[in-house]
């Protein structure tokens, strides 16, 4: 079983596009209402397997302040903007979709940025900071972003951001810290860090590869249905998250640590696209459909490009040196 996670977990290139196609028939298929009680626990599973391998003393100390300002400085002060103005640009006279791609790039980081960062052996106890503060600084700001740019007005239920933040880091943190030291009391440190802990990482792939298929199943049916606005919207979305992996790289790569450059560009390339559609969703009425469409195909553009650039992670910021890796048991 271990060997074939880690043979998938190398070749999310090609798993998550199979997960994606069978996730898309199974959803013109059949009912996936059902399948909305499943991203709780596959979003659990994508975080949790990282967390055991987690030195939890160093989420908690200082030594990334300039990864973490950066990071957010990215978030709130650039994707924002690059998003409405490409909105602007390729959707004038389709407000909602415009909305949809302003949406798809305010709220920052999910369980998504630990598990990337994670895959690519960057600084995991950074991303899980960029993670909570991204969750709420993101939610927090959306409302007066929209209402500054677009000139709407939305409210966010706070309490189901926080409910979301303990599902997905504090909850995962603290389950994996108590695994990590029953099995190091058990085989010992030196065992669990040579051999037990190292396994736990690719458990995460089942969780990716489940959100994944979740996501494409849920909304199928709304993307088979506009089949000719599909590459309208896909361009946009590919020059955002195209300009956003270039910005986040450069600024990683010319400022930061190998480690810290990784979280920082998950840290600010993954957007919480889960609250982006319930914001859609639930905030707009039936015109919310088109904004809820262009946030849906970012799925696709998202965890793709995201499994790429581990493949080429070690190209851009040179190979890992686990000596060095302060994150990695």
């Amino acid at each position: 079983m271990w060997t074939l996670l880690q043979k998938i977990t190398k070749n999310l290139i090609v798993a998550i596009p199979v997960m994606m196609v069978g996730g898309f028939i199974y959803g013109l298929s059949f009912d996936p209402a059902w399948l909305k009680s499943m991203i709780i626990p596959f979003t659990f599973l994508m975080v949790y397997p990282m967390m055991v391998t987690l030195k939890i003393r160093k989420v908690f100390e200082g030594g990334d302040a300039k990864a973490q300002i950066l990071t957010q400085l990215i978030n709130f002060g650039v994707v924002p903007f690059a998003a409405y103005g490409l909105g602007m640009y390729f959707f004038a006279d389709k407000p909602y979709m415009a909305l949809g791609l302003l949406l798809a790039g305010l709220v920052p980081t999910s369980g998504m940025t630990i598990s990337w960062t994670g895959f690519a052996k960057g600084n995991m106890s950074a991303a899980v900071k960029m993670t909570v503060v991204g969750l709420i600084a993101g939610s927090l700001l959306t409302p007066f972003f929209v209402k500054m740019l677009m000139g709407a007005s939305i409210e966010i239920n706070l309490m189901a951001v926080f409910k979301q933040i303990v599902f997905i880091v504090f909850l995962p943190m603290t389950l994996g810290y108590l695994t990590q030291r029953f099995l190091a009391g058990r085989y010992g440190q030196e065992e669990f860090q040579k051999s037990v802990g190292p396994k736990f990482p690719s458990l995460s792939t089942l969780g990716v590869l489940g959100i994944v298929f979740v996501a494409l199943a849920l909304k199928a049916k709304t993307i088979a249905s506009a089949p000719e606005v599909l590459f309208s919207i896909l361009v946009p979305l590919l020059v955002l998250y195209l300009f956003n992996f270039t910005l986040s790289t450069l600024i990683g790569k010319s400022l930061l640590p190998r480690g810290d450059a990784i979280a920082l560009v998950y840290g600010s390339v993954m957007r919480n696209l889960s609250i982006a559609l319930a914001i859609a969703i639930n905030a707009f009425g039936p015109q919310g459909s088109d904004a809820a469409l262009v946030i849906a195909l970012a799925y696709i553009i998202q965890v793709q490009s995201a499994a790429w650039y581990v493949r080429f992670t070690d190209r851009i910021f040179g190979a890992n040196k686990p000596a060095r890796v302060a994150c990695q048991g």
